[in-house]
């Protein structure tokens, strides 16, 4: 591991200053993704600046109703929110789905968003990778990519997003905050991850010098009859193979609003909008879940060895919306 050096942070202005001051410099939150890649050597920064004593550790309720989740909040204290679990369950399920119990006390909020993918040829650094190296290529086109992406890739990188937390929030129209040097600014979450196309190096819209402060969480009454639902090739600690953050509210046998994201299918949290189309307004029931599902994934690109994923985001889509559903209705 390359030597680094290392700095506490005491107020986010003075954070962002020290980031300012040197490009080379890494925020540490948790750790739980940054110092992996730093011992595979995947990022070398030459300074660390901590910034867990910031005041950044509060979850509050929103005058609107929402709630606002600061971003030192660890992954833990998120989960056990007596508000995120009455109000966005979902949220609260995908967080315990998301790690083991000591990673979930280290993580926090702002570094789960900004994790990298797990995929095999990014971490090794022998290899080729045209998000660590642009222009290098992408191995996994032609090579191991079973847990790879089915929607939204591109030649140039195939590798999915591997947040659980993400999923839910981008389900329930999270807006990110941040600060730089020119002041704070807030990014929808929707807009936060970008399209991976040729740059997939450029994974966010963040600016650069940027701080993650916080992520709102906006009103969404439909966000109290939710569900996180993972499916990984083991049932303890694993990323998963496929996933859906689902809310439905459902009046009279209809469908009057659902949001719908789902996970480990693209280089970001994907937000499935044609499948909302069609389920909003629609009666409720099986069909039209198959349905909906059917036209989000209307344009999955699988790989040769990851086809398998379509059928499986299909069924647990019409698996998750049915246990809402029922779950309504009693």
């Amino acid at each position: 591991m390359r030597e680094f050096g290392y700095q506490r942070a005491s107020d986010v202005a003075g954070a962002v200053a020290l980031l300012g001051a040197d490009p080379d410099t890494r925020f540490l939150g948790g750790g739980t993704n940054l110092v992996d890649l730093m011992k595979a050597g995947v990022e070398r920064p030459a300074r660390l600046v901590d910034i867990r004593e910031l005041p950044l550790d509060q979850i509050e309720s929103t005058p609107q109703g929402g709630l606002r989740i600061g971003a030192t909040i660890t992954n833990g204290e998120l989960a056990a929110h007596p508000e995120v679990r009455r109000r966005y369950p979902a949220l609260a399920q995908a967080v315990l789905a998301g790690a083991s119990g000591q990673l979930r006390n280290m993580a926090t909020v702002g570094g789960n968003l900004l994790q990298r993918t797990r995929c095999g040829y990014f971490t090794d650094v022998t290899k080729p990778c045209n998000k660590r190296v642009p222009g290098s290529g992408c191995p996994a086109v032609g090579g191991e990519h079973h847990n790879h992406a089915i929607l939204g890739a591109s030649e140039h990188c195939v590798a999915v997003h591997p947040s659980d937390m993400a999923v839910a929030l981008t389900a329930f129209d999270a807006v990110v905050s941040y600060e730089t040097a020119d002041g704070p600014g807030r990014l929808p979450l929707g807009e936060f991850y970008l399209p991976v196309g040729g740059t997939p190096h450029r994974e966010t819209a963040l600016p650069p010098g940027a701080l993650i402060t916080g992520v709102t969480l906006p009103p969404t009454p439909a966000a109290a009859n939710s569900r996180y639902r993972k499916v990984r090739e083991r049932a303890s600690y694993a990323f998963a193979v496929g996933s859906v953050a689902a809310a439905l509210d459902i009046r009279d046998g209809v469908v009057r609003d659902v949001r719908l994201a789902l996970g480990a299918v693209a280089s970001r949290p994907w937000r499935a909008v044609a499948a909302e189309r069609v389920l909003t307004g629609a009666p409720a029931g099986a069909d039209t879940y198959a349905a909906a599902a059917d036209a989000e994934l209307t344009a999955a690109r699988p790989l040769p060895h990851n086809g398998y994923k379509v059928t499986l985001m299909r069924n647990l889509v019409v698996a998750v919306l049915t246990e809402l559903a029922e779950e309504a209705a009693r």
